[in-house]
């Protein structure tokens, strides 16, 4: 026996498909620390079929910026910032501080155009908490993403205004003292 259910078609909104409401999930830990489940997360959903966006904000490395993605396979673009080093302070030389407002520009413009379903910010807390990409900038980029879009935050001492409007938080802590 099969049921079927049927809507009128004056009561059908044909402007917008049914899609699932994309997450704002946080990884945040009180240290410095690379996040392996959230970069193990990124490769299995791009494996699955997803396009997945990673974008570390303060690694450097040779040829990067977004005319040099990794591409990890067919769906996983990973982008560093076009600077030779690692940024671990504030006081940045106004080259680098240019390079990185380009990959926040890139990354914003990238993720309104829809074209991938998981997007990672990795270390994002630390670039607002030097003061280096304006936390309301942050804050108006989740609220206006495509709805369908997942977004992770990592980094530590992620802001309360960020927490506040999370879906997720994972918080990551030692349970011993080494």
């Amino acid at each position: 026996m099969v049921s079927q259910l049927e809507t009128p078609l004056s009561k059908i909104d044909r402007s917008s498909p049914h899609t699932i409401e994309g997450l704002v999930q946080v990884f945040t830990c009180p240290h410095r620390s690379f996040f392996t489940s959230v970069m193990a997360q990124a490769l299995r959903i791009a494996g699955q079929g997803t396009p997945v966006l990673v974008v570390q904000f303060l690694k450097g490395g040779i040829h990067q910026g977004q005319e040099h993605p990794v591409r990890l396979g067919q769906l996983l673009d990973w982008y560093r910032c076009d600077i030779p080093r690692c940024i671990d302070t504030p006081q940045l030389e106004e080259t680098d501080l240019a390079a990185l407002h380009d990959l926040w520009d890139f990354t914003r413009a990238v993720v309104m155009q829809g074209k991938y379903a998981l997007v990672v910010l990795d270390e994002l807390s630390l670039a607002m908490n030097f003061g280096l990409i304006p936390e309301a900038e942050v804050l108006d980029f989740l609220k206006q993403r495509p709805r369908q879009v997942d977004v992770i935050l990592t980094g530590p001492e992620m802001p309360d205004s960020v927490l506040n409007i999370a879906d997720q938080i994972t918080e990551l802590r030692r349970s011993h003292n080494p």
